[in-house]
């Protein structure tokens, strides 16, 4: 029976959750957000769906992202959210239980683990592992982790960043901070409020970000029309935003995401630096195609850096090489605890 089970590989973020099913490659990215009445605290909507609700829903509804900081912060929420992107991905027609692969970041507790193997195993998989966020991104990069070399992969996803140096298939220094993209789309709606007295929304700053936003100030400068609320009159208003407002606006987050970077190199052993020196810090995550951002970790740490291809998907292919090869990865990086 252990044959037919199917696999999956799902890259549980703050943000998005994305389904890797081997063979076919991703087939579930949609947002983690799930609509709840709180009439009879019943799911309404869930992923994309839900998404385009937030903000938008009458009082009896609420949409929220069960997943905080790359944890599960509401545990009902994110197993109901877990069955049904796990029931999608495998079709109507499945009647085998899947064994399931997930990603955890890398300042994970055993009991946010325990969490997500409990919520996987609940939500319908018969075996579920997870594997820190870092070594997935650095497999599905490419990177060759078995080797004596020392890499070092910065996972920027929608909660956390995850930072670690990876050398002989484990993490020899690693460190996770709750600061990422999430906090740059709070940051310009900061910056929106004190600058221009405009409240503007989450979807409206992601937008800005993604549009005109980069990592360091640039000569030519991007100009976008942002629509908010005044503060004051409580009317409708558009304001002309340019790159290197939204640069400043982002400033303390992406300091406090470089330190997190230099916090590691600090710790890394000599031997294990030059090597990072030599092949340059890789880049992971939804976050860290920000424009500019190699060159921004390039002035912070003086190390090269480089953007994974398709860096976004790096964490879901990595779980899906990892499936594929699950027998020699069980050995040396899945925890079950």
């Amino acid at each position: 029976m252990a044959f037919f089970s199917p696999r999956l590989g799902i890259d549980l973020g703050t943000t998005n959750v994305l389904v890797f099913v081997p063979g076919k490659g991703v087939v579930i990215n949609e947002p983690s957000v799930v609509a709840v009445s709180t009439e009879n605290n019943k799911i309404v909507a869930i992923g994309a769906e839900a998404k385009k609700m937030v903000g938008r829903t009458p009082d009896s509804i609420i949409a929220y992202r069960p997943m905080k900081d790359g944890v599960i912060a509401d545990y009902r929420v994110t197993e109901a959210m877990l069955r049904y992107f796990m029931r999608r991905a495998l079709g109507p027609f499945n009647i085998w239980k899947p064994t399931v692969l997930v990603s955890v970041p890398a300042g994970v507790t055993s009991t946010e683990k325990r969490a997500v193997i409990e919520a996987a195993v609940k939500a319908g998989a018969k075996d579920a592992f997870v594997v820190k966020e870092p070594i997935l991104a650095a497999i599905g990069a490419g990177i060759p982790i078995h080797e004596p070399s020392g890499r070092m992969v910065a996972d920027i996803g929608g909660g956390t960043i995850d930072v670690a140096v990876i050398s002989l298939g484990g993490i020899v220094a690693s460190t996770s901070v709750k600061v990422a993209g999430n906090a740059l789309d709070r940051a310009i709606i900061d910056y929106a409020k004190k600058q221009y007295n405009l409240s503007i929304g989450d979807k409206t700053a992601e937008e800005v970000k993604i549009t005109i936003g980069s990592a360091v100030p640039v000569g030519e400068e991007l100009i976008m029309p942002v629509k908010g609320r005044d503060l004051v009159t409580g009317l409708p208003r558009t304001v002309e935003f340019k790159t290197n407002e939204v640069v400043q606006a982002m400033s303390r987050e992406l300091r406090d995401m470089m330190n997190a970077v230099r916090r590691v190199l600090a710790e890394t052993p000599p031997e294990l630096a030059s090597d990072i020196i030599d092949n340059g810090i890789i880049l992971t995550g939804g976050s860290s195609e920000l424009r500019n951002m190699p060159e921004l970790i390039f002035r912070r740490t003086g190390v090269s850096g480089k953007l994974a291809d398709s860096a976004y998907f790096c964490v879901a292919r990595g779980t899906g090489v990892a499936l594929k090869h699950l027998d020699t990865y069980k050995k040396s990086i899945i925890s079950k605890s």
